[in-house]
């Protein structure tokens, strides 16, 4: 049985495409990353939340999220149980593709992309004043609240700007061009920790050197599962976005509609 694009769906794919295809020319343009650093933000902002999430859904509080200028995070969370750090420190790289997968999955569900905006900038305005600003001043560390609020502000302003005055394509395009940063993102963090959880490489602190000292399973295999779960996550999004069984009418044309009868 073949596999094939629905019609509705062609738009949507090729404001993907073109999203996914800038996506990568960018990193070949010198000093693109000025143009992405943003996003890049953006999804620093959606991995640290999905620590937070995972703490606040198995009983734990989040002490404070912050986000540093070269895109780094860190979030701090009440220690809980054993399920609860395994599900807190998978939930970061994997929380990135899911977000990113949820965009897509809401856009092809025909979910207004002014929506999608507007939320996704509230979320990341309820980041930063919650869990950016008043529980580190509540808990007195202050060193990473400058540059969350000034990078979660101007994100979340941008994001509803987006949402009131963009056109219906643009809000779609960007979107569109969110969900790419986002899964590349994470397929780049994840490949990167990989590299940093082979014997081989330098000490350094990573969420799965965290599993590994919660669970006393090497790092490198809980890279391996966040690998292998991020590419379910996408391949299960990409299905619901762009794919379709044909039905037994159309057995021969996988990218058209039957001819009328």
């Amino acid at each position: 049985m073949k596999v094939g694009i629905l019609r509705d769906a062609r738009p949507q794919a090729t404001a993907l495409l073109i999203a996914a295809a800038i996506s990568i020319v960018l990193w070949f343009v010198p000093y693109a990353e000025v143009l992405t650093y943003p996003f890049r933000i953006f999804v620093t902002f959606i991995h640290e939340g999905g620590h937070a999430l995972a703490a606040l859904l198995t009983g734990n509080s989040v002490e404070s999220l912050s986000v540093a200028m070269n895109a780094s995070g860190e979030t701090y969370t009440t220690h809980g149980g054993f399920f609860s750090q395994v599900l807190v420190a998978s939930a970061g790289y994997l929380g990135s593709m899911a977000f990113g997968a949820l965009l897509l999955v809401l856009i092809r569900k025909a979910i207004a992309a002014r929506v999608v905006l507007l939320g996704s900038g509230l979320l990341i305005l309820g980041l930063t004043v919650i869990y950016g600003v008043f529980k580190p001043i509540w808990s007195g560390a202050f060193s990473g609240i400058p540059f969350t609020l000034i990078a979660g502000s101007l994100l979340a302003v941008g994001l509803v700007g987006l949402a009131r005055f963009a056109s219906s394509r643009v809000a779609t395009f960007f979107v569109s061009f969110l969900a790419v940063q986002c899964v590349l993102n994470a397929l780049l963090d994840l490949k990167t920790v990989f590299f940093l959880s082979t014997p081989f490489a330098p000490s350094v602190p990573t969420d799965a050197m965290n599993m590994a000292n919660a669970t006393g399973i090497p790092a490198i295999l809980w890279a391996i599962v966040w690998i292998a779960i991020a590419f379910a996550i996408l391949w299960f999004a990409m299905r619901l976005y762009v794919a379709s069984r044909d039905s037994a009418a159309q057995p021969d044309l996988p990218f058209e509609d039957s001819p009328a009868a």
